[in-house]
């Protein structure tokens, strides 16, 4: 890697960290996230300020106010798979970093392996949105969305956390159309759902989603390399050098499964349905670990599941 590659890659990670600034004045909300970043995903001071905006001394005082320490993490729960919002700072990617400047943390979370407490893998979803409108939603900058080409910048969004533990992002754009996302955590996976409701007056068609699990954080899955991935029908997998240990994803219905080595991550990409004015659409996906040899045998046991009919939403109400 030469000396002009390594600059740019400092300044796209520099600058997607400072651009994800979210500054909290309420006490309550920046303890969880303070909790959020110091407990689980280990963030250095810089990191922390990168995302708060607080300096090294406020982070002193706030850190003791709350009673948080890098060692005094509970013990997480094991009757469901432990998932957080990505507090943003750190580029979840390791390269191809300029297709991905300022990523928005509002569509991505952190779901921590099993097998390793300080492992996560970061899910985006969605990442993008196409219709016959063209790009009409990305969760980062790249090329020009639709809102981009009129100077138009959507406003941040952030997660909710239900009383049952699903957690829930959803987002109007300005032209009408209303979409969101559901995942909620069970003992072996994720069962998740995408929503899109045409608010506008036209058809829409060609809604292609990308759906990405990032793998920088996990351990033994980072390398930048295809060599640890399979596309097996409905599904997109990673799998650690000695194939004892998995990450599966899959969404339907689907477009296309594919993996990138240099971020590196794996999609199992859906389409949603052709959305007439006024109508709503649904897809359905899977996410889960495993830890065994047989993979086989474990994807015919998530087929079995039936998560493509599986349903956890109803139409939620409009933005306020």
């Amino acid at each position: 890697m030469n000396r002009i590659t390594v600059l740019l890659a400092f300044l796209l990670t520099t600058a997607a960290a400072d651009d994800q600034l979210r500054r909290v004045s309420d006490d309550e909300q920046l303890e969880r996230w303070l909790q959020n970043m110091v407990w689980h995903h280990r963030f250095t001071p810089e990191e922390v300020r990168q995302v708060t905006g607080l300096e090294a001394q406020q982070q002193v005082e706030k850190l003791k106010q709350f009673g948080i320490t890098a060692d005094n993490c509970p013990p997480r729960e094991h009757d469901r798979l432990f998932v957080l919002p990505y507090p943003g700072g750190p580029h979840p990617r390791i390269g191809f970093l300029e297709g991905a400047i300022a990523p928005q943390r509002e569509t991505k979370l952190s779901v921590f392996c099993p097998w390793d407490d300080t492992s996560y893998a970061v899910l985006d979803v969605p990442e993008a949105i196409w219709s016959n409108l063209g790009l009409t939603y990305l969760a980062h900058t790249h090329i020009d969305t639709v809102w981009s080409k009129q100077n138009i910048d959507l406003p941040q969004r952030e997660w909710s956390l239900l009383k049952d533990g699903t957690l829930v992002m959803q987002r109007t754009l300005p032209n009408g159309i209303r979409f969101g996302t559901r995942v909620s955590p069970w003992a072996d996976h994720l069962a998740m759902e995408m929503w899109l409701f045409n608010g506008t007056q036209q058809p829409l068609s060609d809604l292609r989603v990308q759906n990405c699990v990032m793998l920088k954080a996990v351990d033994g899955f980072s390398r930048q390399t295809n060599d640890n991935k399979q596309l097996n029908g409905s599904y997109a997998l990673a799998h650690s050098e000695d194939r004892q240990r998995w990450i599966i994803t899959a969404w339907a219905p689907l477009h296309r499964n594919w993996a990138n080595a240099p971020c590196p991550c794996l999609h199992a990409d859906p389409k949603f349905a052709d959305c007439p004015p006024g109508e709503f659409r649904v897809l359905r996906g899977w996410f889960s670990f495993y830890q065994g040899s047989d993979i086989t045998r474990e994807l015919q046991r998530i087929d079995a599941t039936n998560w493509r009919q599986s349903k956890i939403l109803s139409l939620p109400p409009a933005d306020k």
